[in-house]
């Protein structure tokens, strides 16, 4: 039997399947697929703290602070509300709420196994400069000098009670200038890009064992606590 017959295309295959630029990361979880992906649901960005993860934060907003504009700090960013906040426009269509404020947006999901969620912008500039588009648009959006990045989170079974979880990042650009550009980027950034990814993959790996073990903790206890 051909070994590639049970495979199943990844939906960011469909949302940037042409990159110049990526980097993955991954982590086994020591729990199934599915509390594996509720956690990598439920992750909110910026509760993610290290040592290293909090230097690249703030060398990134720098720029900014110097300008004496700071970029407002959202109270959360967590990947599940890039694909479940929604409110109605006055024509009835749905509309994301912060459409204007939030860049990033949910490209797909294949519940259970996979999110995908991208953005476009001039990552090389100080300040970065985002171009917001509606999920729909990403794959086609060619308007010259701009980045493309779409990223996702995977889980897939690993043998018996375990996960493997990764985490892919692609960019590609739409004219030759903006690789240029990104390139000399991305060679300065992808070692803290890589921080920032392996903290999240942690965070999510901490989530998913510890609500395993407590709710199987919670199973153990008789009503009368014994």
């Amino acid at each position: 039997m051909d070994a590639n017959t049970d495979a199943r295309p990844l939906l960011l295959d469909s949302a940037i399947p042409d990159f110049r630029f990526t980097r993955l990361e991954c982590t086994t979880v020591a729990v199934g697929p599915s509390p594996t992906y509720r956690a990598a649901r439920d992750l909110d960005l910026l509760t993610i703290h290290s040592a290293l993860f909090d230097l690249v934060a703030r060398a990134r907003g720098l720029p900014d602070r110097l300008r004496g504009k700071p970029a407002p700090r959202p109270a959360s960013m967590r990947l599940a509300d890039l694909f479940d906040t929604t409110t109605k426009d006055r024509h009835g269509q749905e509309q994301r709420e912060d459409q204007q404020e939030q860049p990033w947006v949910g490209l797909g999901e294949d519940p259970g196994r996979e999110l995908v969620f991208g953005a476009i912008g001039k990552a090389w500039q100080p300040s970065i400069q985002w171009r917001r588009v509606e999920p729909g648009d990403f794959p086609e959006f060619t308007e010259p000098g701009w980045a493309k990045i779409a990223a996702a989170m995977v889980v897939h079974p690993y043998g018996t009670g375990r996960s493997l979880l990764t985490y892919e990042a692609r960019t590609a650009c739409t004219d030759q200038a903006a690789t240029r550009r990104f390139a000399r980027y991305w060679t300065l950034v992808s070692p803290g890009v890589g921080i920032v990814m392996r903290a999240a993959l942690q965070a999510i790996k901490a989530a998913a064992e510890e609500g395993v073990r407590s709710a199987s903790g919670a199973r153990s206890t008789s009503p009368d606590g014994t």
